[in-house]
């Protein structure tokens, strides 16, 4: 067609917001005229959709051609061309096979309109697609017509968020609040989520919160027509954020990284591939320490380490040997690992397995066990080195509990899956008496054996989470049925140090479902609870309800309040700390 001919190709990387590395090349058309719509839409007006959007996909494999195969090419196609697979993979064949580049080297990004297309020739396509060895990625989500329910039905291997929702971060909630969802449901099916249209760093740090991993924008790096380097300096303030980022706690409430956030790109080539084809991809790729030799599904049968193979097959005598036969006689079982599995999992793995093969990369797959790419050890341990570092620094020096970021990331998470839970403010009463009083040392005796009997209640009742936010003030996240246990535990509790009684005060507030947005928006409702805790005598424990007129009291007593009774008492029995 003589329209597409004269389509050009720019190539824009889709970089780890964990590592700055790129992890996919995406494939732009460039009409010469107008812009790639206005090109569809003249073809679809005409009949051609389909035919057309097959002729770039193709142009698009034929000019990524002398690109680095390190990375998965990235291939747009509208919804209607991916139900008519048996056309697409037929015309494939041919650029693929001049590229040397395998379908499970290509991921295709299906793109509005999704209404127009029948929805169960659609999901057939995309079956036989995936058949074929393609990877499958939803794009323009947010933005497009994609029904939610079909993203359920075909679970896809990786969602872009549409440039529109990014453009609205951080500061509009709506976007804000979509974004989040599409996280927590990325992270609950395995499947991989990227934001498209990244331009400042507030986005970026904003989706580093949110745990987005994967990210493309002219903020990291803009399209170029160059197909041969995916490797590109990130502006310094980018590789700060991404630096940060990397140390930042992450994976399961432990704070300890997924595998899912240092998977690299495989290299693979069919595990009948001979000695000599991976030689020459070797010679082709001297970055790469390693590939994967995989079975027609696209599974990991053999795992060849470039060093222990250049060795085996070069020499005076070793190419006549060996290029014609099959690469397995020098490769080894693959170590597999599951995407969603913890780092630390990892290297119990590893700790278990042969140590003469820890350089080696380890090959992550899906559940369905198809090879979604690579992990170099190195970076597993410095990971959770980092993050045991940056997690064993948030603690408190006297209390060894997290700070206020473990609270928050719990409401968050139980927000998110439509739970009820309780908050709650423990602090003592009249704090700066007791070290006036009896010193700073007692003082901090109290906090630890405050702190302790926290860290016990998380220990035994298994849905408290506490920090302790500074000086005598912890917040706690809970069930509603473990909040009774955890106040026997901490306010019925009699207190002292050097012999000083001491009361505490809890406030709490019962979270319904949907009755609070935000960890920002329950610690604004406590902190008033918390004044009408502190003013009931004695040990206290109140409870509310947001949007309640009524506040339960439900421990303390009538009387002078606290900071009366503890001014006036005089230590007669000396006591060591609780």
């Amino acid at each position: 067609m003589t329209v597409v001919q004269d389509v050009s190709f720019a190539f824009q990387p889709l970089l780890s917001t964990r590592t700055g590395e790129p992890v996919a090349i995406e494939a732009l058309a460039r009409p010469g005229t107008g812009g790639i719509y206005d090109l569809l839409r003249q073809a679809g007006k005409a009949g051609r959709l389909v035919e057309t959007d097959i002729a770039l996909a193709a142009r698009a494999v034929a000019a990524a051609a002398h690109h680095d195969r390190t990375v998965p090419l990235h291939i747009n196609l509208v919804a209607a061309t991916a139900a008519r697979a048996d056309e697409l993979i037929s015309t494939m064949r041919l650029p693929l096979g001049q590229s040397g580049r395998a379908t499970t080297e290509v991921v295709l990004e299906i793109t509005p309109p999704f209404s127009r297309v029948h929805r169960a020739e659609l999901i057939r396509g995309l079956a036989q697609l995936r058949e074929a060895g393609y990877r499958i990625a939803f794009d323009s989500v947010g933005d497009g017509d994609l029904p939610l329910s079909l993203l359920a039905d075909v679970g896809p291997d990786l969602i872009k968020l549409d440039s529109h929702l990014i453009g609205g971060l951080p500061d509009d909630a709506p976007s804000l609040a979509v974004v989040e969802s599409l996280a927590h449901y990325c992270s609950r099916t395995g499947i991989r989520l990227a934001a498209v249209g990244v331009d400042n760093e507030d986005q970026l740090l904003c989706l580093n919160r949110l745990g987005v991993r994967l990210a493309q924008g002219n903020l990291l790096a803009g399209a170029s027509q160059d197909a041969t380097t995916t490797a590109v300096p990130l502006p310094r303030p980018v590789a700060e954020i991404i630096e940060l980022n990397a140390t930042t706690t992450t994976g399961d409430v432990t704070g300890v990284p997924l595998v899912s956030d240092f998977v690299r790109p495989a290299t693979t080539l069919p595990d009948t591939a001979t000695a000599e084809e991976v030689r020459d991809t070797f010679a082709a790729a001297p970055a790469i320490t390693g590939l994967v030799l995989v079975d027609e599904h696209g599974r990991p049968a053999y795992s060849v380490e470039r060093s222990r193979f250049l060795i085996a097959v070069t020499g005076p005598y070793g190419h006549a040997l060996n290029a014609k036969k099959a690469a397995s006689r020098h490769a080894d079982a693959p170590r597999v690992i599951r995407a969603d599995a913890t780092a630390m999992q990892l290297l119990e793995m590893v700790n278990d397995a042969d140590w003469e093969r820890s350089g080696d990369d380890i090959v992550v797959t899906d559940h369905n066990r198809v090879c979604v790419g690579v992990v170099r050890l190195s970076e597993v341990v410095r990971g959770v080195a980092e993050a045991k570092i940056e997690q064993a620094a948030a603690l408190n020096p006297l209390t060894r509990l997290p700070g206020s970021e473990v609270v928050d990331r719990e409401i968050d998470r139980r927000i998110n899956n439509a739970e009820m839970f309780v908050v709650a403010w423990l602090d003592v009463d009249a704090f700066k008496v007791v070290n006036d009083t009896v010193g700073f040392a007692a003082g901090d005796d109290l906090i630890r054996s405050l702190g302790r009997a926290l860290a016990d209640a998380e220990a035994e009742l298994p849905g408290v989470r506490v920090g302790h936010v500074g000086g005598d003030d912890f917040l706690i996240v809970t069930e509603l049925d473990e909040i009774a246990p955890l106040v026997s535990r901490v306010v019925d509790r009699v207190w002292s140090t050097e012999g000083l009684p001491v009361t505490v005060s809890l406030a709490s507030l019962v979270c319904g479902v949907g009755s609070v947005r935000s960890y920002r928006e329950a610690s604004r409702l406590l902190a008033p609870l918390k004044k009408q805790a502190k003013a009931v005598a004695g040990s206290s424990w109140v409870l509310t309800r947001p949007g309640a007129d009524r506040v339960e009291v439900l421990r303390g007593r009538t009387g002078p309040g606290p900071q009366h009774a503890l001014r006036d008492a005089r230590p007669t029995t000396v006591y060591s700390a609780v």
